[in-house]
């Protein structure tokens, strides 16, 4: 893949993992490689980086989506050893108080584009119970990425990101009903089931029902509950939206994320 990268402009993602215990993405176009959230320790970071042929000292930027410590907890430490650029929004530096301090920190509107070398970044607003939540659509030539995670609820505005995506990484966080009569206590049921917490598997399958799919070669499933939802309920709910367009339907995991997958 290293070869691979230095011969293609095309748009790459990979993830680390994908859940409660920890997330990470990497988007790549060119010689650009980038990390959106680290909930991992740094040695884990290192490890699952070097299993998808990548090393830290040659990411150009971690983005941050919202201080929640399974997207987070890692940024600190992996940023301050290799001197890697933190780019978040206001609310979320505020959020993260002193150890925001000693980062270097590159603070972005969620209404404003920007770049990062060779990839174009379009942030955007969600709803969720974080200081200032964004997720991100990724660019690179002629092709993007859509990412959602970590939304209570669907917006006319993600509706509007989200549309017309080469690739879409969507939330399924929980089934209604497996929430409903799961572990978790009354309070934490009705924050992750409520508009401020994460999408379930009905709401994700509606919102793709909404979007252009046309050109979607890639739709990955991410952030599932490992106690509230399994992968044959996520495969039912945006399967049947999707009809044929399934078999392009993959599931992220938490321990073994999901390898490259390219834009073509």
């Amino acid at each position: 893949m290293e070869g691979r990268r230095r011969q293609n402009g095309s748009l790459r993602f990979a993830l680390l993992g994908s859940g409660s215990r920890g997330n990470g993405l990497l988007v790549e176009c060119g010689q650009t490689t980038i990390l959106v959230d680290c909930g991992f320790s740094l040695k884990e970071t290192e490890r699952r980086l070097a299993r998808l042929n990548r090393a830290a000292q040659n990411l150009r930027a971690i983005l941050v989506t919202h201080e929640h410590g399974d997207h987070v907890d890692g940024v600190g430490p992996l940023a301050r050893k290799y001197d890697i650029p933190v780019w978040l929004t206001s609310g979320t530096h505020a959020a993260l108080g002193a150890t925001a301090g000693r980062l270097r920190c590159q603070r972005f509107s969620s209404h404003e584009d920007f770049s990062v070398d060779e990839i174009a970044v379009h942030p955007y607003t969600v709803p969720h119970d974080a200081r200032e939540p964004c997720q991100f659509v990724f660019s690179g030539g002629a092709r993007r990425l859509g990412l959602l995670t970590d939304a209570g609820h669907i917006t006319a505005h993600i509706e509007t990101k989200l549309s017309g995506c080469d690739a879409l990484i969507l939330e399924c966080n929980h089934d209604s009903d497996m929430l409903a009569d799961g572990p978790y206590s009354a309070s934490l049921k009705k924050r992750v089931g409520g508009p401020l917490g994460h999408l379930n598997n009905d709401s994700s399958a509606a919102l793709l029902a909404c979007l252009d799919t046309g050109r979607l070669q890639h739709i990955v499933a991410a952030h599932l509950s490992e106690k509230n939802n399994t992968h044959w309920l996520v495969r039912s709910a945006l399967g049947a939206v999707l009809g044929a367009a399934s078999a392009r339907l993959e599931i992220a995991s938490q321990d073994g994320g999901l390898a490259w997958r390219e834009l073509v």
